[in-house]
């Protein structure tokens, strides 16, 4: 496996690079790159090196007026350690837990995590869950946004044209009315450790005082060709109380979220136990 590195150490020498290379992998951690490359190698493959690049928005998490900035570069171990994450959106903040091994978090960055575009991805479950918008960057400077939603395209694919690269991520603040979030990172794996998940659940829900369900975001990773937001099931349970969910209405919702998984059989489990194990998971919700 041989490759050249170019490793840019400012946002011009990266954009710069962009416009020179002809067959070029960005790189950061390079947790999944790597073993794409073994399998597969590419021939006169240039690999751009992200992890030099000195760019505080590329690099840093900031808290915005009305949303929480993610660069592309935030790594696994940044997304545990911080403690708005952690308090505001604690399903983001057990995916990057729950996401391999101690040493691997230090590493993997939530740019590769979202551009591997694997329908397992743990931390791109949780964004999805969150509404976040994808803010890209070209080799001309010139950002465009795109929600989370339309990223991804398919199996290892995503909406990335060759002259861009993930800048950074933005999550929408919690609602003002808000008084509790219930907010949830289910992965199902085979054994306890380093493994990708068999099925996942992310669910973000927002609750006023009153009991009243004022914003909900619910998605689904392992379970389809990409990881999915179950927009129909998110929108079901706004404007319920929480605390008079029906047995029946739970159900309801359980189908309602399943409807959006089209899980294969491989290796790690069949099609079937993963439908079975969504539907039995999507009804713990409110557990």
């Amino acid at each position: 496996m041989e490759f050249n590195i170019v490793n840019p150490k400012t946002k011009s020498e990266l954009l710069r690079a962009i416009r020179k290379e002809t067959t070029f992998r960005f790189g950061a951690g390079c947790t999944d790159l790597l073993m794409e490359l073994k399998k597969k190698p590419v021939e006169n493959l240039v690999v751009i090196n992200l992890s030099f690049v000195v760019d505080s928005r590329f690099t840093g998490l900031k808290k915005l007026a009305k949303s929480f900035w993610l660069g592309a570069m935030t790594t696994a171990h940044t997304m545990v350690m911080n403690e708005q994450i952690k308090n505001d959106f604690n399903v983001l903040y057990e995916s990057a837990h729950n996401l391999a091994s101690t040493q691997i978090r230090q590493v993997a960055t939530m740019g590769g995590n979202l551009c591997t575009a694997s329908p397992s991805g743990d931390i791109a479950c949780a964004l999805m869950a969150l509404d976040a918008s994808c803010h890209l960057l070209n080799d001309a400077g010139v950002n465009s946004v795109v929600n989370i939603h339309d990223f991804f395209l398919g199996v290892r694919k995503t909406i990335l044209k060759k002259n861009e690269v993930l800048y950074g991520l933005t999550i929408p603040t919690n609602k003002k009315q808000t008084k509790t979030v219930y907010s949830k990172f289910i992965k199902i794996g085979t054994r306890r450790s380093m493994e990708c998940s068999v099925v996942s659940l992310a669910y973000h829900i927002q609750v006023n005082e009153e009991g009243v369900i004022i914003g909900a975001g619910i998605a689904i990773g392992a379970s389809a060709p990409t990881v999915r937001s179950a927009l129909s099931a998110s929108g079901f349970l706004i404007g319920k109380n929480i605390h008079l969910i029906t047995e029946k209405e739970k159900e309801e919702l359980a189908c309602k979220i399943v409807s959006y998984a089209e899980p294969i059989t491989d290796l790690r489990a069949t099609a079937w136990y993963r439908k079975e194990v969504l539907l039995n998971i999507s009804k713990s919700i409110f557990e």
